[in-house]
């Protein structure tokens, strides 16, 4: 009885290889320029100044080795400003899923036509690239400091990536539940709500609670700008010099952070 023969690796064409070299070589290209502007030659800098960073170092971690400075923080207002914080990603993701389910199927170019698809992917392009500080100010400015603004900056950038990736998911979506759907004589918006949303539910989800985890990071640097939240109290230690309540208010940060990811996990475990 003859062994069947192992079959060759399979080989890569020539035009491929080429593709691959001429990307990877040009993002080399581009590290290597890049290398002077960056100041990457700046990195021996880093233990050059240790004893500055020793310094800084004591004074972040003294509260974690004096019982009594620990106990003696405002730790009721450092979870309060936390709670304001995660508040404010909540409704601000939850704002931006509104907005981001029907760009998201008008920005699909298998779901509407292309002179519909391009200004929506647009449009999607311009929102992701205008900064969550630059939105926050134009909030501030509308409706004064506070949490408000935060929610609004939160919903307007979450929405944009949300959208790109919702759009993305309705893309690679089978065509078969469409089709089918189709053929019972539904229309348009019917063949959405019982062909595309089933499909892509699941995945829209995962992607709205890693925004999430994503909008409560966020939400700590708007309040660096008075968007509320406990941004402000942490650039206030910083400016301060009160190093020992910067380092607890990060820890206090660490574990909420930490815990919105153990229920995100365990959301999306039970969806996926």
């Amino acid at each position: 009885m003859s062994e069947t023969p192992i079959p060759a690796p399979p080989k890569r064409s020539a035009s491929a290889i080429g593709f691959d070299l001429l990307l990877w070589g040009g993002v080399a290209v581009l590290l290597l320029i890049s290398f002077k502007p960056a100041e990457i030659d700046k990195f021996p800098e880093l233990f050059g100044g240790s004893e500055r960073m020793r310094d800084f170092a004591r004074g972040f971690f003294s509260a974690f080795t004096d019982l009594d400075a620990f106990l003696a923080m405002d730790w009721s207002l450092f979870i309060a400003k936390m709670w304001e914080t995660i508040q404010m990603a909540l409704w601000g993701t939850a704002l931006a899923v509104l907005v981001a389910v029907p760009l998201g199927i008008l920005g699909a170019r298998n779901i509407t036509p292309w002179w519909i698809q391009q200004p929506v992917r647009r449009l999607l392009d311009l929102i992701r690239s205008i900064p969550d500080l630059v939105v926050a100010l134009i909030f501030i400015t509308a409706v004064g400091l506070g949490p408000f603004a935060g929610v609004m900056a939160i919903m307007f950038n979450t929405g944009g990536v949300l959208a790109k990736l919702f759009a993305e998911a309705v893309e690679s979506i089978d065509k078969g539940p469409v089709e089918g759907v189709r053929a019972t004589g539904a229309v348009k918006l019917q063949e959405i709500i019982w062909g595309v949303i089933p499909q892509v539910a699941p995945l829209w989800t995962s992607y709205a609670l890693y925004r999430f985890e994503s909008s409560a990071r966020a939400a700590t640097v708007l309040g660096l700008i008075g968007a509320g939240g406990i941004g402000q109290i942490l650039i206030d230690s910083i400016n301060a010099f009160q190093f020992d309540q910067t380092g607890c208010i990060v820890l206090v940060i660490v574990v909420a952070v930490s815990m919105i990811d153990l229920l995100s996990q365990a959301i999306r475990s039970r969806l996926l």
